[in-house]
């Protein structure tokens, strides 16, 4: 029978289906999955928007090369995630290496594309405004143009925050998948359990990583508050 306690969360839900006890006794296991793929998420995430955010720097500076960048992030955004480490793997190995340059490469087209639309966004009136009042280019552009556009490229971060926690699962197959470990565990004994508890968790994580990126926004857009409520 399934404990009373659990009944509310998992009422109708087979004993054979799901086992409380090996979540009990494979707690330690879950932690560090859990660690795991919050850090491979993380690195991946800081490294891509870093990245992403010089490639952006140069396509509004230089807009003939908006093109080949989104082109060649198009083109590794495209590749399949297992050919994409198949490839990898004979020459950085079955290491995180290996996964992190995956995962930061699915995440460029996103968000070099919501960069430089959220800057084009901003308003001409305002960069008028701000080049009358004398505002040199770089200082309007980091006073002024990304800060509006702040909204466009975290609605970017947030699509790739989501991407890069499902993605991780995958890396399992090269033995750094967090959650994905637990699931190719499930799988490989016909064992729900596991699959179950890395999918669930994959999922909690994905929504948490994209609420805190909605709170952040709210925090650094003091103005869309006050924009709102005037309306």
């Amino acid at each position: 029978m399934i404990p009373l306690a659990s009944a509310p969360v998992l009422a109708g839900i087979r004993d054979d289906f799901f086992s409380w006890d090996w979540v009990a006794d494979h707690t330690e296991e879950i932690q560090e999955a859990t660690v795991q793929h919050l850090q491979l998420t993380l690195i991946a995430l800081f490294f891509g928007f870093l990245i992403s955010a010089v490639l952006a720097t140069v396509s509004l500076r230089f807009r003939w090369t908006y093109t080949p960048i989104t082109w060649v992030s198009g083109v590794l955004y495209s590749i399949p995630s297992l050919a994409l480490f198949a490839f990898l793997v004979p020459i950085t190995g079955l290491t995180t290496t290996t996964a992190e340059i995956g995962l930061v490469s699915y995440t460029l087209l996103i968000l070099v594309r919501n960069m430089v639309a959220g800057v084009d966004g901003v308003p001409d009136h305002v960069k008028e405004a701000a080049d009358g009042m004398g505002y040199t280019g770089a200082r309007r552009f980091l006073s002024i143009d990304l800060r509006l556009a702040t909204p466009t490229i975290v609605a970017g971060l947030r699509i790739a925050a989501v991407t890069t926690v499902g993605l991780v699962t995958i890396t399992a197959l090269i033995g750094q998948g967090g959650y994905g470990s637990l699931i190719d565990d499930g799988l490989s004994r016909n064992f729900s359990t596991p699959v179950v508890v890395g999918a669930v968790l994959s999922v909690v994580v994905a929504i948490s990583f994209d609420l805190a990126l909605v709170l952040a926004e709210w925090i650094v857009t003091p103005w869309s508050r006050r924009s709102a409520g005037a309306r």
